[in-house]
């Protein structure tokens, strides 16, 4: 099993941090792994990704915002369990007033 982490500091609110995470057609434009990604509307994010992992292929997943507004977690995979993927972003405030982002 593969596993991948990322973390950032940013100096916004965990409002804006999470409008820029359920943004589904934004996504291509800070995430360079994402070609496209398709949601009905800002709260439920992206319903439909398009990674470079699998050019041309369309993987659909479920998007879960946290109670607290600090976690969204992405869930999908493929038919008959050949993979399945979970993407969770978590934020925490830091001591300088920002917010820890960590993608994994």
């Amino acid at each position: 099993m593969k596993f991948y982490e990322s973390t950032a500091t940013i100096e916004a609110t965990p409002e804006v941090v999470l409008s820029i995470l359920t943004d589904g057609p934004g996504y291509p434009t800070w995430d360079s792994g994402v070609e496209g990604c398709r949601g009905p509307d800002r709260r439920r994010g992206a319903d439909q990704v398009h990674s470079e992992v699998s050019p041309g292929r369309a993987f659909p997943v479920r998007v879960r915002l946290g109670e607290d507004g600090h976690a969204m977690t992405w869930t999908g995979g493929m038919p008959l369990g050949l993979f399945r993927g979970v993407r969770t972003f978590t934020l925490e405030p830091t001591d300088q007033g920002g917010y820890r982002v960590q993608d994994a």
